[in-house]
């Protein structure tokens, strides 16, 4: 994924650093990820994560990631918390980069739908040892 960022012009992958994803491409490339955790945000307010994959979807005149979250505690987080965040965690064509993506959510029967607001491959964890 190429990515370029609205204060540095074209972004380079440099080592160690994160890259902002604009929305466009991550529409266009979110199905090479895979699975993602939707991550809400539960009435003692401990992260809830799901394993999920997003579809792309056409809503109005705008696209969205849906997730069939199955009307669970994801759906009554996201109603009571719209802000949520997605982690997709590295893939073979990602350097090891992991995509984070944040957005605002609303419920439509047993699925969230989430608008993303912001995306980020973030880099890859430092070397143990």
């Amino acid at each position: 994924m190429i990515a370029s960022g609205p204060h540095t012009g074209p972004a380079r992958y440099v080592e160690g650093m994160s890259i902002e994803v604009p929305l466009p491409q991550l529409f266009d490339e979110i199905d090479r990820w895979g699975f993602g955790y939707l991550l809400t945000v539960s009435d003692d307010d401990r992260t809830h994560l799901l394993a999920l994959t997003p579809t792309v979807v056409d809503h109005g005149d705008e696209r969205v990631l849906r997730f069939a979250a199955g009307g669970g505690r994801a759906c009554r987080n996201a109603l009571a918390r719209p802000l949520v965040s997605m982690v997709f965690p590295p893939a073979a064509h990602s350097n090891g980069m992991s995509l984070v993506v944040d957005g605002a959510a609303t419920v439509d029967g047993a699925d969230v739908v989430v608008r993303p607001t912001w995306a980020v491959l973030h880099r890859p964890a430092p070397p143990v040892g």
